[in-house]
């Protein structure tokens, strides 16, 4: 059993880390803001089972591999930049047509899509997997059983952060999306905004190179 004290760091550290706006909270927010509450709801679910995936790898040991080699960092994270930027410009292409898509009349995208959109997004996040690769084992008591299964369970501990802070920024920014129905000129403003913010998120990272 993980030690009261290491598992109070750990989630004093991941608030820490998920609460303050990130990549992660700038694409729950273009979705709920674009697509709407559920959406936003959608993708925070999504991406942080993305990230409990990676957690998944990393305790089974593909933290070490990546954090040691710069071919399969690269590639994790050219697959995350390259979804990113599509999604990107797949909102700006569409953004004209954010004020249909409000009416009650059209279909809108499904909640299934989304999930698997943000759950890619997640999955292919090259800084976390690094970042968890190197704090994990931190948390982790050699004298309190299988490091593996503790750090799986600290990776439950961070999914339920995850699921509780970022589902705020969803639910209102969702809230925001009232407002911005009231004028269709609004909703092409945040579709376009939206739009270029998953693309720069998505460069952000392919410029960003690893620290070591």
């Amino acid at each position: 059993m993980l030690p009261l004290d290491h598992l109070f760091a750990f989630v004093a550290t991941s608030f820490v880390l998920i609460a303050i706006p990130g990549p992660s909270v700038l694409f729950v927010i273009s979705r709920s803001l674009t697509l709407g509450r559920r959406a936003g709801l959608a993708t925070v679910v999504g991406n942080a089972t993305g990230v409990y995936i990676q957690m998944v790898g990393i305790a089974l040991g593909l933290g070490a591999i990546v954090s040691r080699s710069i071919v399969a960092y690269t590639i994790i994270k050219i697959v995350g930049a390259t979804y990113l930027v599509y999604l990107g410009v797949q909102t700006l292409r569409h953004r004209r047509a954010l004020a249909a898509a409000l009416g009650p009349r059209v279909t809108q995208r499904s909640t299934g899509r989304v999930f698997v959109d943000a759950l890619v997004v997640g999955v292919a996040n090259p800084k976390s997997v690094v970042f968890f690769a190197a704090m994990l084992p931190q948390f982790v008591d050699g004298a309190a059983g299988d490091a593996t299964l503790q750090m799986m369970s600290l990776g439950v501990v961070f999914f339920l952060i995850a699921l509780i802070s970022d589902g705020a920024w969803a639910v209102g920014a969702g809230v925001a999306r009232t407002w911005l129905t009231a004028r269709p000129r609004r909703l092409e403003l945040v579709g376009g905004a939206g739009g270029l913010a998953m693309i720069g998120i998505g460069v952000s990272i392919v410029v960003t190179g690893r620290n070591d």
